[in-house]
């Protein structure tokens, strides 16, 4: 007998139905113990007689024959069940004898329950592992997926058909994945985390836990995975508003002793600009005339006015301010020497005097020194020399004590070579030099700049804006061409026009116009009148930038004064 035949005769004997082999005229052939079991008759009062002898509860009929049919009955206060079909073999030919199977039916009824049951735990942990938030995982104890559900494939960016039935070991790969959870908890038989960057760049952290057997092998790997971009994004945000806390309270700008006055723009964070006001401070008690060079707009009259308050005889008498640039020639003189009566047609009755009288026991600030004439030069060095002034049109000298203080955005000695300026005069005025940066080459001082006119401008205007982290590092990036002036401008204009309390990029206006323009161009191109206007602008910015006085700029761009000083005018420079 072969040993196919051998098995199936232990597992027919053992099996837990009851099993009955007839002939083709139902006289039983077999009968195995748990019939006998199951029906209380003992096998050699079954073997030998009819089927339906023996249960009579049960005759031939094809109602009783139908193979799909299940048939109840009731012995020895059992009830039972009884399928029975013909015997074929392998090739499914009929072998001329049918086969009676049967089982108790409560306790099948019970075995039906703990199925359903079972499969009712089933679909409950199904759902919850398809419902769950973070990815899940499981591979056998040969890193081969077993189980993935929905969550695993959205947060890794894998298809599921490319995880279930494969192994691990196929995704590996140099660029997203350079190894796997599963194979270290493999390997090290111990739970594994790890953090990884998907293909698409998601921020993911995995942990692999072990299933050991009876023999402390592992039978499967679950792997869970979170999605940590948000966690990323947080933490940077923290990161942040940290830094920003620092920028706030770390680099106060009225804590320096520089930056006690919170009514000025003095800010000392820059290494450079702690030198010049400790020099500045230094030589505020002699009376000496001072030549402070830098761009426009860097801060050169507040420094001449850190001076001027540094003085302790000189803080409470007049300070006075004036751009030689900024007023025509043939009224300057007039401005700074001041006049007698009839001194030229149109002089005010009575005369006038001058701000270097104004200025007298004071500072006087000459901004912007390189736009004055030759013919002013040369009265300017007499009174620097004999400390006395003469009003137009008067021959008597009025003796003055000032301190004059002057400052330009050109280089002097060029236009001495040039002969635009005198020699005499610029080494009389250069006994004191100081060159200021621009803030593009002080970015330290930047933030703290900034703090201090965002809370002017909120006390001014009755605002509480606050400048975000991404604002601050775009000012520390800008090139500011007008250095602090333009600084304190567009703080001013954010806090007035911004609807934010919290001041973003697009409140910055080379931000904000870049887009509105962008957007504009795209929707609707802009007329020739409005391409010309922003050509002019663009020119006068650059011409402004380089040459600072509104009399140079018409010089150069070859039109009246009067033109570029209305241009500026109607484009807000």
């Amino acid at each position: 007998m072969s040993s196919k035949k051998v098995n199936n005769k232990i597992k027919i004997k053992q099996s837990p139905d009851g099993i009955v082999f007839t002939d083709n005229h139902f006289i039983i052939k077999y009968f195995n113990p748990a019939a006998e079991q199951l029906t209380g008759i003992k096998k050699d009062k079954a073997l030998g007689k009819c089927f339906f002898d023996v249960f009579p509860q049960m005759q031939p009929s094809d109602d009783v024959l139908n193979e799909n049919k299940i048939n109840r009955i009731l012995i020895n206060g059992k009830s039972l069940c009884i399928r029975n079909f013909e015997n074929r073999d392998e090739r499914g030919y009929t072998q001329g004898n049918r086969v009676f199977i049967m089982y108790d039916y409560y306790e099948a009824l019970a075995l039906i329950t703990d199925l359903e049951k079972t499969e009712y735990v089933i679909n409950e942990l199904q759902e919850i592992i398809e419902g769950s938030f973070d990815g899940i995982l499981v591979t056998d104890g040969e890193a081969n997926v077993l189980l993935v559900n929905q969550s695993y494939v959205r947060i890794t960016d894998i298809k599921k058909e490319e995880l279930i039935g494969h192994n691990m070991r196929e995704l590996i790969n140099p660029i997203w994945m350079k190894n796997s959870v599963a194979l270290l908890v493999i390997e090290q038989k111990k739970p594994i985390s790890l953090y990884h960057t998907t293909k698409r760049g998601k921020n993911i952290m995995v942990t692999g836990t072990p299933v050991f057997d009876e023999k402390n092998d592992i039978k499967k790997v679950v792997i869970n995975c979170r999605d940590i971009s948000e966690i990323y994004k947080l933490r940077d945000q923290l990161s942040k508003a940290r830094e920003m806390e620092k920028i706030y309270f770390q680099q106060d700008p009225d804590d320096d002793e520089h930056n006690a006055n919170k009514n000025s723009d003095i800010v000392v964070n820059d290494e450079k600009m702690r030198e010049i006001f400790s020099l500045a401070k230094k030589i505020s008690n002699f009376n000496i005339t001072v030549l402070i060079s830098g761009e426009s707009g860097v801060g050169k009259e507040i420094v001449a006015n850190y001076v001027h308050r540094k003085n302790a005889l000189k803080k409470d008498k007049p300070f006075i301010a004036v751009n030689c640039g900024a007023i025509p020639e043939n009224l300057l003189e007039s401005e700074l020497f001041g006049y007698v009566n009839g001194a030229f047609t149109g002089a005010a009755k009575g005369g006038k005097a001058g701000l270097f009288e104004a200025a007298d026991g004071g500072t006087l600030f000459l901004d912007e020194i390189g736009e004055m004439s030759l013919k002013l030069q040369v009265k300017l060095l007499r009174v620097l020399e004999t400390r006395t002034v003469r009003r137009v049109g008067s021959s008597h000298p009025l003796s003055i004590d000032i301190r004059v203080i002057a400052a330009t955005n050109k280089n002097l000695l060029e236009k001495v070579k040039e002969g635009t300026f005198r020699e005499d005069l610029f080494f009389r005025l250069n006994v004191i030099s100081i060159e200021i940066p621009p803030l593009r080459e002080r970015t330290s001082d930047i933030a703290p700049l900034a703090l201090k006119f965002i809370r002017k401008f909120n006390r001014q205007y009755g605002q509480n804006k606050k400048i975000t982290y991404e604002v601050m590092k775009e000012l520390e990036a800008y090139s500011w061409p007008g250095n602090i002036r333009q600084l304190k401008n567009t703080i001013e204009s954010m806090v007035v026009i911004s609807d934010n309390e919290y001041l973003q990029l697009n409140d910055l206006p080379w931000i904000s116009c870049e887009a509105i323009e962008a957007k504009a161009k795209k929707n609707n191109p802009p007329s020739l009148k409005e391409s010309l206007e922003r050509a002019e602008k663009k020119i006068l910015i650059e011409v402004k930038r380089k040459y600072g006085s509104s009399r140079k700029m018409a010089k150069v761009l070859k039109v009246n004064q009067s033109t570029i000083v209305r241009k500026m005018k109607k484009y807000n420079l």
